[in-house]
């Protein structure tokens, strides 16, 4: 006898995330100037982050600002990664 293969459960996503929301103009510098979901813009931050070697080597929460990223986080020189969303979460409409 066949054994039945189990359905995997599909993950929905949330159509919150999904929503394009209009990044700042401070925020566009790093992400671009187009309207594009949430989760997009979070995975495009880091992508900028990790392109620049802006972790802090000991403590990789921390992140460090650098020319384009200090505006978007309100003039702070470090911020750790759970404030950065917050900050960023400021700069999308």
């Amino acid at each position: 006898m066949a054994k039945r293969a189990k359905k995997k459960s599909t993950r929905k996503p949330n159509p919150a995330f999904m929503r394009p929301v209009q990044p700042s103009a401070a925020l566009a510098d790093v992400v671009g100037s187009k309207p594009i979901p949430r989760t997009e813009v979070t995975k495009r931050l880091w992508a900028y982050i990790k392109k620049h070697k802006l972790q802090d080597a000991k403590n990789k929460r921390m992140i460090k600002a650098d020319a384009a990223l200090k505006p978007v986080f309100g003039g702070k020189a470090t911020v750790n990664m759970f404030e950065m969303t917050k900050l960023v979460g400021k700069h999308l409409k």
